[in-house]
């Protein structure tokens, strides 16, 4: 590590192999808390190239568990995190009004690293426990439309390093890897990047594959469509700049999307949002986020169709029944 770390120092940029053999070494405990901490925090000083980026991955879904749903063709919604913008759980809210539309949600997420409140926190607060075994999250997905994969327990690096990224408080190259390594493989992705270059990165990747992707980036810095200002979109399909009113939407206001001081207080935000009691801010933010990942579904239809689709299943209660149809098969 004290080679890498040097080369790290003097601006030079890992190989694909090199990022590899690091994360495979840090799964092995070959090297020790303070030299992980100034690992990954060098690429907050200097960004992180394709190269690195696609080494770390490789790692990650070598030593992962494995569990392909793709089966389902559902998709994934979820953030890079790290924005420090501290949201209430916008992208898990949203997964459950798109379950609630009929499409299948396969959510990969783990405490939060950088906020108050991630995905496994306000689900562990309303009683979830985790699942592992392959048959117990199909059969949520079939009973819920929706499950969920605690990141740790597919991804021993991932759950290697948990302690000290809590410790860390800030953002590292392990907030770009999450919504790149769902286990369960899903064939759809709604994924938000807290930066453009992030953006452009990801679109790469799935560029190179199947899958039908969504990547979107708030352009003032939220890893999501926050609907505060433009937000700008990255699909095969090419760039684009969209704005709150081409969405027939009003602008946000930064304040109405705060989580909290406590994952009680993210956790109420979110039950808010479930039941249909919260502000117009909250619940527009999570139908537009809801409307880009059903858009994966039907890539031919517009937005405003989509948009339709994610408020009937809110204003329906039929988003609420599939949270707690959740809850009840992993209570």
């Amino acid at each position: 590590m004290k080679d890498i770390l040097n080369k790290l120092y003097t601006h030079q940029c890992l190989s694909e192999d090199e990022a590899e053999k690091v994360l495979l070494n840090i799964g092995e405990n070959k090297y020790n808390n303070s030299q992980i901490a100034s690992f990954m925090t060098v690429f907050q000083m200097r960004g992180i190239t394709l190269d690195e980026l696609s080494g770390f991955r490789k790692a990650l879904l070598e030593t992962c568990t494995q569990l392909d749903l793709s089966e389902y063709g559902a998709v994934d919604i979820v953030g890079t995190g790290g924005d420090n913008k501290n949201t209430f759980n916008i992208s898990t809210a949203a997964s459950f009004v798109v379950a609630g539309a009929g499409y299948p949600v396969i959510k990969h997420g783990n405490y939060a690293a950088t906020s108050v409140s991630g995905a496994s926190n306000v689900l562990e607060f309303h009683g979830a426990k985790f699942q592992k075994n392959k048959d117990d999250l199909k059969r949520t997905l079939e009973k819920s439309n929706f499950t969920f994969l605690h990141a740790p327990y597919f991804h021993p690096i991932m759950k290697q390093v948990a302690p000290i990224r809590k410790e860390l408080g800030v953002r590292t190259f392990f907030n770009m890897m999450g919504p790149l390594v769902n286990p369960g493989m899903p064939q759809k992705q709604l994924l938000g990047v807290y930066n453009l270059k992030m953006g452009r990165l990801y679109n790469y990747l799935f560029q190179q594959s199947n899958a039908k992707y969504m990547i979107v980036h708030s352009l003032d810095g939220y890893d999501e469509i926050s609907l505060t200002g433009d937000f700008k979109c990255f699909s095969k399909k090419g760039e684009k700049i969209v704005s709150p009113s081409e969405l027939g939407l009003k602008i946000s206001k930064e304040e109405e999307l705060y989580g909290g001081s406590s994952v009680a207080e993210a956790a109420h935000v979110f039950d808010t949002v479930l039941n249909n009691t919260c502000s117009a801010d909250k619940r527009n933010t999570v139908l537009a986020n809801a409307a880009y990942a059903i858009n994966t579904f039907k890539s031919d239809a517009d937005i405003q169709s989509c948009l339709e689709e994610a408020e009937r299943s809110l204003i329906d209660g039929r988003a609420k029944r599939c949270f707690e149809k959740f809850i009840e098969c992993v209570s």
